[in-house]
């Protein structure tokens, strides 16, 4: 039987917005248990990818709770965190209005602005952002082409593709230990935080239809990417792919 929020076609939005739902509240504190707090090292580890520039434009398609979008600002970048989950946009707006409150001094970095909307459509011109980035959210996704499509398509020339995500390890005995870990331990954070093993067990689920991170390298040099790579860590357990879209080449 599959898992109740992952399905395939026109609802698979619709599920995935329903999970999100449900887990908002103690998305943070999972995440942490779940990873042992790596995915905040994971995290700085992208921002540093990122190589923000002060005064670049970022955005961070389903940016959840906020924690790349907040980065990405406290480096200097004017920031639109974009997410299709508005009980996510509520945490992220309450860290907002916290960090309103803790900021003293003029001149500070200004604070990401959070926008609901469909990360496959969104309402942003083209070769708008220096700085696309999406962390633990392609996999979610109806489409995993549309989406790296629409990145790629309000990214600026010259400008940096991030994806952070779960991966799938080369290693067959590595993998079988890591989707075992996913199958039997991570629903447990679920059931116990959340009363909600199901929302946990969509992890690994939603990983085995998702190509990883050498399927979405091919995919970014497809759509003609320069400089593609793949930073693995823990043998590849988790993932992220860098990218840069190509200046336009001057003629005459």
């Amino acid at each position: 039987m599959g898992n109740q929020f992952y399905e395939t076609g026109e609802r698979r939005a619709e599920r995935v917005n329903d999970l999100f739902a449900a887990i908002a509240p103690r998305y943070d504190l999972i995440n942490d248990l779940q990873s042992f707090g790596l995915h905040r090292w994971w995290k700085r580890r992208l921002l540093r990818l990122a190589a923000v520039q002060p005064g670049e434009s970022a955005l961070d398609l389903c940016c959840g709770t906020g924690d790349v979008a907040f980065a990405l600002a406290a480096a200097g970048a004017q920031v639109t965190g974009l997410d299709f989950s508005a009980p996510m946009l509520a945490v992220a707006e309450a860290r907002k209005v916290k960090g309103k409150r803790q900021k003293a001094k003029v001149g500070e970095p200004a604070l990401p602005v959070f926008v609901q909307g469909d990360a496959l459509h969104t309402p942003f011109p083209v070769a708008h952002f220096d700085i696309v980035t999406i962390s633990y959210g392609l996999r979610n996704l109806a489409s995993v082409d549309d989406g790296l499509r629409e990145m790629w398509r309000v990214l600026k020339p010259g400008g940096r593709l991030l994806v952070l995500d779960f991966g799938k390890p080369d290693n067959a005995a590595w993998r079988g230990a890591y989707f075992a870990y996913l199958r039997f331990a991570v629903p447990v954070f679920g059931r116990v935080f959340c009363q909600n093993a199901a929302a946990y067990a969509y992890i690994l689920e939603s990983l085995q239809h998702y190509p990883a991170q050498r399927g979405v390298d091919e995919k970014l040099r497809a759509l003609g990417a320069a400089n593609a790579r793949i930073v693995n860590f823990l043998g590849g357990v988790m993932s992220i792919n860098v990218a840069e879209k190509p200046e336009a080449k001057r003629t005459g």
